[in-house]
């Protein structure tokens, strides 16, 4: 059986390595430090966002510099300005000819990446002061929780069901798609799957029989989800359908290039994360015109309606896969206080007057 996980792990390395490569000696020697703590992809974010970093450096501080060439010594003489001034300019910069921006959550994570690194120097003495303790972290403003209301649930399966309210173009896609597309919609809302989750899923990983499938967590974990009803239903309509195109060996089916995965792209392919955000806009935009859905908004909507219905914050936590329940408290204070106001309302001591 394919390891899609695997798979991606080993590209992600060679994606390291190939960054590295340009880097410094002392990056690789931190990247191989914290290798038994950290998962590949998140060595991968810490190496792009030190890149980012040391380009900056070598073209607002040492303009004779090459990237291999920095010395620690230089991001030790580094002042707090120094580093304030590169997070600040994050919110448009230049990078492989492309203009790119970075968001409040973007720029703490490329900060974090960079303390990761001092802190790393000066433990094994390499540097013998850490700057970047002297900066302060963005702060992050609390967003509202973007999720779908039952009706637009109800428009959004209507929608993949239908075709209605799709371009032309669309509905020739949906006529083809539309049995894979509902049982992707169906499991997002019914499990809170991850879509990197998704697109790794293999046909063995689900077992009808218990009503659940394994799906491979960050960080490489196994995990066992169950699924409702519906999209039990839906995922079997999708692999009859799917083997009905094998067995009649259709156009689509000789183009299946892996046997093992779940759910394909039209070019036989196991589908991406990027057809599958896609897919979700496409279907969404006309039931939730107002919003803008994504899968992780449909994980969202899945968590929040878990969370009314159990009210155990722990139970949301365990079954998103969420590690530290803090993640999940903060993302769902918004329900919290909905249970506060609805405390208030039921306990009013003189429930008579208005």
């Amino acid at each position: 059986m394919s390891d899609y996980f695997k798979q991606r792990d080993e590209k992600n390395l060679r994606t390291i390595d190939e960054l590295l490569s340009e880097l410094p000696e002392f990056v690789g020697q931190f990247i191989i430090g914290i290798s038994s703590q950290t998962s590949v992809l998140t060595r991968l974010n810490y190496t792009t966002d030190i890149r980012i970093f040391f380009l900056y450096l070598i073209k607002t501080k040492y303009f004779n510099k090459n990237l291999s060439e920095l010395a620690p010594h230089d991001i030790e003489d580094l002042s707090p300005h120094d580093i304030e001034r590169f997070i600040d300019g994050l919110s448009s910069y230049s990078l492989n000819g492309k203009r790119l921006s970075c968001g409040e959550k973007a720029k703490e994570r490329k900060l974090s990446s960079i303390r990761s690194l001092y802190k790393y120097l000066y433990k094994k003495e390499i540097i013998q002061s850490n700057v970047t303790l002297k900066v302060d972290m963005p702060k992050l403003h609390d967003k509202p929780i973007v999720r779908l209301e039952t009706d637009e649930v109800d428009k959004l399966i209507d929608t993949v069901s239908s075709g209605d309210m799709l371009s032309a173009r669309e509905k020739s896609y949906n006529s083809v798609t539309k049995e894979r597309d509902m049982a992707i919609i169906y499991v997002f809302l019914g499990t809170g799957i991850r879509v990197s989750e998704l697109v790794g899923l293999n046909r063995d990983d689900v077992d009808f029989n218990n009503a659940s499938f394994v799906v491979t967590r960050k960080g490489g974990n196994k995990s066992i989800l169950y699924m409702p009803l519906e999209t039990i239903d839906a995922l079997q309509t999708y692999i009859a359908w799917l083997d009905d195109q094998i067995e009649n060996k259709t156009e689509f089916a000789l183009k299946i290039k892996d046997n093992d995965a779940l759910f394909y792209s039209l070019q036989g392919t196991r589908i991406g994360v990027r057809t599958v955000e896609k897919l979700v806009k496409k279907y969404a935009s006309p039931a939730a015109p107002l919003k803008k859905i994504t899968p992780h908004k449909l994980r969202s909507t899945y968590a929040t309606n878990l969370y009314r219905e159990t009210e155990d914050i722990y139970v949301v936590a365990d079954v998103l896969g969420h590690s530290d329940v803090n993640t999940t408290k903060k993302h769902y204070a918004q329900m919290s206080e909905e249970h506060k106001k609805h405390a208030a309302e039921v306990t009013r001591i003189n429930k008579h007057d208005i």
